[in-house]
């Protein structure tokens, strides 16, 4: 029952995003996909991952598995990756039509253009506002770690 009300909260209240998310999805129907908690979880080669909607798409090897190598194993680093955007469409769900705003744009900004300030201080990815706001209700929203204040460059 959660997972068909969040289905129909994100086909009606995050429907933007959502619809961005779908165009996505059939530009990459031949990858991976499988269903986490109501989300639609494209395994995709990019190294970056995205929440839309009701889509997910991770990155199927994330850029910082190395960083890690020998402390945590790259599969449990892909899954608090997953938790992770799986929060972004919990914000999705509270923010609907202003997710994309709220969220996706400053975000957007915070992993592309903030990438070198990151690497170069050691701050944490979750530092920023949307991100830490995820990682917590990622976690609440699935019972699992998220990447929550990692340093991933």
């Amino acid at each position: 029952m959660r997972s068909i009300l969040y289905k129909i909260w994100q086909c009606s209240w995050g429907i933007l995003q959502t619809l961005l998310g779908l165009l996505v999805f059939l530009r990459h129907c031949r990858a991976r996909h499988f269903w986490y908690h109501g989300a639609l979880i494209t395994l995709w080669d990019s190294g970056s991952s995205i929440s839309l909607g009701l889509f997910v798409f991770v990155s199927a090897e994330p850029f910082f598995v190395k960083k890690f190598e020998g402390q945590i194993p790259a599969e449990a680093l892909s899954r608090r990756l997953l938790v992770h955007e799986y929060g972004h469409t919990i914000q999705s769900l509270i923010l609907g039509p202003l997710y994309l705003i709220v969220i996706g744009i400053p975000s957007a900004l915070w992993a592309f253009v903030g990438r070198g300030k990151r690497r170069k201080q050691q701050i944490p990815y979750g530092a920023f506002f949307s991100e830490k706001w995820a990682n917590c209700l990622g976690e609440k929203g699935t019972g699992e770690a998220s990447i929550g204040m990692m340093v991933l460059e």
